[in-house]
């Protein structure tokens, strides 16, 4: 008994049972927003898709400005893709015994000043690049010392040296590329190469290329070919979402690292190359790309990993699809002798393929799942890459809260 005070009131100052409900709730909600609003999309499909293209596209829409090192290293990587085309092109020149016709053609004044046919082009080519029997090597360029791109270390050493050889033969390469032949008949056989199709771009600016003064563009940095043989990550904050999207190598040997990547996706992003249907891969000469990437989407979307995980398809490369149709019918290659649709049509060859997939799924696709693309068109890609981020975080916020009032985002 306290005698001369007043009692304390220890209850008045302790939350109700309705207060302690509403603040469980409130802690609840807050995590569930917080879980919907971490989004992880995983890129899958077959080497040289264009995966690792989008994947730059999210850095570009998403993430930083390029930096200057990254620049560096994406002109030593275009220099090095140069090189790479240049060589398969004479390969291919030999293959198809063409050689001749380059003897017929004028000679062009190149970017040293000279004056080199076609023909006398080639046959540099072929002893610098292919039979590696010149009699010694040519002299870097005067402006190689002031060159703004240089060498790059993480480009490789390779690349690098590739680079440095580009720089040699620039003048040469030149001459080569204005040859109607080259353009007109042996690059429409590059499927046998395997040539990337976008490199005809570095092509037909192989001067500019050259200059000490080169920058890569936007556009150049997105059409640089670098083989993916890592996983690459990166995290974005994007309207209060954390987006993290993942790239992994598309080539069967680096296939068995994706199952690192499988934990707590929310989305798939599997892209596929329309352009590749007359192709072959890189490492299975009997094998068709399309095949293959058709193969592939199969074993993904019935992928227990995957179990009620979202699967977007990106059809990439309309543009190479568009173009390639006026010279390689689709009813040509033995795997799609069936098609029926008319020659050289765009609109009935996408629908075909597009039912390929669907027969691998055993559904149509949503509209909203389905994108048919053009990796490097920026404009375009971000209305897609908004797009998808959307429709997938719409659908994550159904999973976690059980309803479509996104009232909580």
């Amino acid at each position: 008994m306290i005698c001369g005070g007043k009692k304390k009131n220890i209850i008045s100052n302790s939350p109700s049972p309705k207060d302690v409900s509403l603040a469980i709730d409130r802690k609840m909600v807050e995590s569930k927003r917080r879980e919907v609003q971490k989004l992880k999309f995983l890129l899958l499909g077959t080497g040289e898709s264009g995966k690792s293209t989008i994947f730059k596209q999210f850095r570009i829409l998403y993430g930083q400005n390029t930096s200057t090192d990254d620049l560096r290293m994406y002109g030593v990587v275009v220099r090095s893709n140069i090189i790479s085309a240049v060589t398969k092109l004479c390969e291919l020149t030999r293959e198809l015994n063409v050689e001749d016709r380059l003897k017929n053609e004028g000679t062009i004044q190149v970017g040293d000043g000279s004056n080199m046919a076609p023909s006398e082009a080639y046959d540099n080519l072929l002893a610098h690049l292919v039979d590696n029997n010149a009699p010694e090597p040519l002299p870097p360029p005067e402006s190689a010392a002031r060159d703004w791109v240089g060498n790059s270390m993480r480009a490789g050493n390779w690349a690098n040296a590739d680079a440095e050889k580009f720089l040699q033969l620039a003048h040469i390469i030149e001459a080569f590329w204005s040859s109607q032949t080259i353009r007109e008949y042996v690059w429409r056989h590059g499927n046998s190469k395997n040539l990337n199709d976008s490199h005809i771009d570095f092509l037909n600016q192989v001067r500019t290329i050259a200059s000490p003064r080169y920058v890569p563009s936007e556009s150049d940095v997105l059409k640089a070919r670098v083989r993916t043989t890592q996983v690459n990550v990166e995290k974005y904050l994007v309207d209060r979402t954390e987006l993290e999207v993942c790239d992994v190598g598309g080539q069967r040997s680096e296939r068995r690292k994706w199952i690192g990547c499988f934990d707590n996706v929310t989305a798939v992003v599997f892209v596929a190359a329309l352009s590749e249907y007359d192709q072959r891969l890189a490492e299975a000469r009997t094998q068709n790309r399309m095949i293959e990437a058709l193969n592939l989407f199969e074993s993904i979307v019935n992928n227990e990993a995957f179990d009620g995980t979202p699967v977007m398809l990106f059809l990439n490369k309309k543009d190479i699809f568009k173009q390639k149709l006026s010279y390689s019918n689709i009813a040509d290659v033995t795997f799609f002798s069936e098609y029926s649709g008319p020659k050289n049509d765009f609109d009935h060859g996408v629908l075909y393929f597009i039912q390929k997939f669907e027969e691998r799924m055993g559904r149509e696709f949503q509209d909203s799942f389905l994108h048919v693309t053009n990796a490097t068109d920026s404009d375009a890609m971000e209305f897609v890459l908004n797009a998808t981020r959307l429709i997938i975080l719409e659908i994550n916020f159904e999973r976690v809260f059980g309803n479509k009032n996104n009232n909580y985002l």
